[in-house]
């Protein structure tokens, strides 16, 4: 990467002019901010508490009010009350599922003359307190402050003005405001409120200084997460000052960062402006909607200004704090606060606001092939009997730029892919999809239909004049559609239509890459600033949605050519807050480096509990090659990832499976196999993810959420509740220590052997990576590895029972067609298991019964031909298994107790390892089995 190439906070005007503004806040104790609530103003009707702000150094005045919302949090938002012109506030129109129902279940308390407080939630047990002056307001779990916004006085709200009549003051206050007072002799200050030039582009700033600050405190919390994407730790650094500390705040604004630098708070590809914090007892976040260029300030402190040291039972410790800084360079304030208090009832009401993932087709979650480029139809030919030569599953290959004519998207070069329908319908019919690129920028060629349209129609991005923006990327001259105005939306999607993407079958789906927006000659290689957009906006405004109206419009178009609409795939580079209704993303361009295999984990954990759970890094690493070794290990690492796609770069060496050799192609195979068996398990997950808002892999502290020793682990992770992964990251490595937790009971996945923690030293040779089950878990599994995940979808289950210490354990599955939207009207199959007392038994979650459940009919011979058992403390005397509907057809099992065999690996003689084939039950209906001893 090429540092210069991108701003650093001193680059940045608005950056200098917050944190100048925090830096005097915090040097001159005594001075309060210059913000009030006027009381007269206050109001609480309908769920919202309103009012109006002054800063009483310049008498400007704010709109502000909190919504509290039915799904358990609260809207702070504040806005000029008399501004010169609108201000951007069409972020919600793109991250927000819709607008948000505010709820009738609150209590006022009598106004005091200090601050205004009200108690919400079905049990009042969530408080919001606004003091009035200075302006604070403060969110309270069981009357414990948990959320504090404005807390340390540096909210700053840059008003819009004219040029002429600009004091040229940082802070907007006037010749009098104490913090100010020789700010008209500072002339750096005065350096980029009303032009800024970087990269060699002028920003000619229309609007002048327009940015909005706010600190956002979360007393006893010593943990943030969130805000990707980040090549940084799971745990968030702090960035003025602390141990390892940052020098520059961490940024969000989406930017093509090729071969991009680690542990660095730098801007990539995607921004989610969501923030969680987590403690022993608690979990909180916020959303901060803003879809300009943001940075964000951490600092952590020990004082207790709340007395959290006696209401969380810190004894004479002082319990750490964690203090943030956000501030964008433009837009309004509308913040949500999410007061859980769990991890998942976080995830559960930020989905329900922003969206929760779109269920993806079975194929999605399957093995990718894909590297720039692919050559011709007889290397796809080739590649693609080369996985069934060798007998390694996958389900997708992909192609690049190159196989467009000329980079002009939802073409063909037509010499190197002659027939792409035949090439498509060949892998059709092996239960294969291909995946093709298709960027946002169009070559600028009246020849090309593509962007002859838009340019008729007037959907492009215009320079400031009017005239349509002319940059370069790959094709050259080239032009952007302007996807946030909905015409251009409408006419995008219809472009994907098979009779518009000439060459397209159904077998085809769609990569949007470049989507930042990726701009070769531009300032930071994306878009200037003050180009405009649809409703006069400019591309400060609206930078980070762009890349997600653009995934938005792709993914309607790839849905809408089917009639009925069937579900799409698309994967993104750039990503925001909704991100997750339209598909995939992945960490972009890494590097085929062991550091970046190890970086992979945090950032993907990061993403996931951020609320875009589909998401994965280019295993083997994109630029460079990767030696044996690091190729395997990242295979076995990407295999447990929810997005699983090899990529490459064009100069790179091939690097299909089997041209690595043995031994390394069987390891290779091992771990894409090990894939296969487990999409039951992972589908079921996708399910839950798209219901609940769960991550699919989960960093320890949602976990085990009162473990203070897991809440900075990031080199490990769960794959749902059950599976606990540790990915080899390091060359040469052949061990590793594993945290297990406190009293839990695991079981190694490839032998079953018995594990107790809370530490343990694990062999790790370079046939497998430590992967465990979790003691309490029930996973299905499909044992019959074919060329495609298709190919499986009517073979038997095999069940994963692994007892915990109470002799429990529990699971589901669920299926469904893997394609249609006919789940959504119940054509599904949800099943619950539970071993309890004894018993293993299946009954049915889904709404609709069998006789009125098409899908359920159509998989009714579906069977469990396989369970086994981990932790049992005897032999059972017997075994007797029935249909639930048929108890007097009971019938007695055949098993074998101890040395059964593995997943992966040599049989070992565990005594508590029980099996049972052929139990001769069916997924569709509930049933019994029953242990005696």
């Amino acid at each position: 990467v090429k540092l210069q190439d991108f701003k650093t906070c001193a680059d940045s005007s608005f950056c200098r002019r917050n944190r100048d503004y925090a830096d005097r806040v915090l040097a001159n104790p005594t001075v309060i901010s210059p913000y009030s609530l006027i009381k007269e103003t206050i109001a609480i009707k309908d769920g919202i508490l309103s009012g109006e702000i002054v800063n009483n150094e310049n008498q400007i005045h704010f709109t502000f009010e909190i919504n509290l919302l039915e799904v358990g949090a609260a809207r702070v938002r504040i806005n000029e009350k008399y501004p010169l012109k609108p201000r951007y506030d069409d972020v919600k129109n793109f991250a927000l599922v819709k607008e948000p129902q505010n709820t009738l279940e609150y209590t006022e308390h009598p106004l005091q003359d200090s601050f205004t407080s009200v108690s919400f939630g079905k049990e009042r047990k969530q408080k919001v307190i606004v003091y009035h002056s200075p302006f604070r307001v403060e969110f309270l779990i069981d009357d414990v402050p948990t959320v504090a916004l404005n807390e340390r006085g540096f909210f700053n709200f840059e008003h819009l003005r004219q040029k002429e009549a600009s004091p040229g003051l940082v802070d907007q206050n006037g010749e009098e405001n104490k913090l100010d007072v020789d700010a008209k002799e500072d002339n750096e200050k005065e350096k980029g409120l009303w032009e800024e030039t970087f990269g060699g582009r002028t920003d000619t700033k229309p609007n002048g200084p327009e940015s909005i600050g706010l600190d956002i405190s979360f007393p006893g919390f010593a943990h943030v997460y969130g805000i990707p994407e980040h090549a940084s730790t799971l745990s968030l650094k702090e960035t003025r000052g602390g141990d390892g500390a940052y020098t520059e705040p961490y940024r969000l604004y989406n930017l093509d960062v090729f071969e991009y630098d680690l542990d660095n708070p730098m801007a990539l590809y995607g921004s989610i402006p969501f923030m969680m914090a987590h403690r022993r007892g608690a979990t909180a976040a916020v959303l901060w909607l803003n879809a300009a260029e943001t940075w964000i300030d951490i600092t952590k402190s020990k004082e207790d200004k709340h007395g959290l040291s006696k209401l969380l039972n810190f004894g004479k410790s002082t319990p750490t704090s964690t203090h943030t800084h956000w501030f964008s360079e433009s837009g309004i304030i509308d913040v949500f606060v999410f007061l859980g208090p769990s991890s998942s009832d976080i995830f559960r009401q930020y989905g329900l606001l922003t969206g929760f993932t779109a269920l993806p087709q079975y194929f999605a979650i399957a093995y990718h092939q894909c590297r720039w480029n692919y050559l011709d139809q007889n290397d796809v030919v080739e590649v693609d009997d080369g996985f069934d030569k060798h007998d390694i599953p996958y389900d997708v290959i992909w192609l690049d730029i190159e196989h467009t004519d000329g980079k002009k998207y939802m073409t063909w070069d037509n010499i190197k892919f002659p027939d792409p329908v035949k090439m498509q319908s060949d892998i059709g019919r092996k239960g294969r999809r291909m995946v093709a690129i298709v960027d946002p920028h169009l070559k600028r060629d009246d020849n090309y239909k593509v962007y002859k349209e838009a340019n008729d129609l007037d959907l492009f991005t215009k320079e400031p004049d009017g005239r349509v923006y002319d940059a370069w990327c790959w094709p050259g001259s080239s032009s952007w559609p302007d996807f946030t105005n909905p015409l251009t939306r409408e006419w995008w999607g219809k472009k994907l239509a098979f009779d518009q993407y000439k060459g397209s079958t159904e077998f085809l789906f769609v990569w949007n890459d470049m989507n930042e927006p990726s701009v070769f000659n531009g300032p930071e290689i994306t878009m200037p600033k003050d180009l405009v957009h649809h409703g006069g906006w400019e591309h400060r405004d609206l930078h980070n949605i762009y890349g997600l109206s653009y995934h938005a419009s792709t993914s309607v178009g790839l849905s809408n050519r089917t009639n009925p609409p069937s579900r799409p795939f698309v994967l993104s580079r750039a990503f925001f807050a909704g991100s997750q209704r339209y598909g995939a993303i992945w960490t972009g361009d890494n590097f085929a480096r062991w550091d970046h295999l190890a970086m992979a984990t945090p950032m993907l954990l990061t993403i996931g509990i951020s609320g875009l759970p589909f998401s994965g890094a280019d295993v083997g690493g994109f630029f460079g090659n990767p030696e044996p070794e690091l190729l395997v290990r990242w295979y076995q690492a990407g295999a447990f990832q929810p997005f699983f796609r090899a990529h490459a770069h064009l100069d790179t060496k091939r690097r299909e499976p089997w041209l690595a050799g043995e031994p390394y192609m069987g390891y290779i195979r091992d771990a894409i196999r090990e894939r296969y068996a487990l999409l039951p398990f992972w589908y079921t997950l996708f399910h839950e993810a798209s219901t609940t808002g769960k991550p699919i892999i989960r960093p320890m502290f949602v976990v085990y959420p009162d473990d203070e020793s897991s809440f900075s682990i990031e080199d490990q992770f769960f794959v749902g509740n059950s599976l606990l992964v540790k990915p080899i990251v390091t060359k040469g490595q052949t061990s590793t220590e594993v945290y297990l937790g406190e009293n839990e009971i695991y079981y190694d996945y490839y032998t079953f052997e018995k594990i107790l923690g809370p530490y343990k030293f694990i062999d790790a040779p370079l046939n497998k990576i430590p992967v465990f089950i979790h003691g309490g878990s029930i996973i299905p599994r499909r044992q019959r590895i074919r060329r495609s995940s298709l190919a499986m979808r009517s073979d038997p289950f095999t069940l994963l029972v692994a007892l915990n210490k109470q002799n429990e354990a529990t699971g589901t599955l669920y299926l469904d067609d893997g394609k249609s939207y006919e789940f959504e009207k119940g054509s599904y199959v949800h099943r619950q298991f539970l071993f309890s007392s004894g018993k293993l038994t299946s009954k049915s979650l889904a709404l609709l019964e069998n006789e009125n459940n098409p899908y359920a009919q159509t998989v009714g011979s579906l069977r469990v031909e396989r369970i086994i058992v981990l932790g049992l403390d005897k032999k059972p005397k017997k075994i007797l298994a029935y249909h639930n509907s048929e108890p007097s057809k009971a019938k007695t099992l055949q098993f074998k107790f101890g040395g059964i065999g593995t997943v992966i690996g040599t049989s070992i003689p565990s005594k508590d390892a029980l099996l049972i084939k052929d139990p001769n039950l069916l997924i569709t209906k509930d049933w019994t089995i029953e242990f005696s001893n």
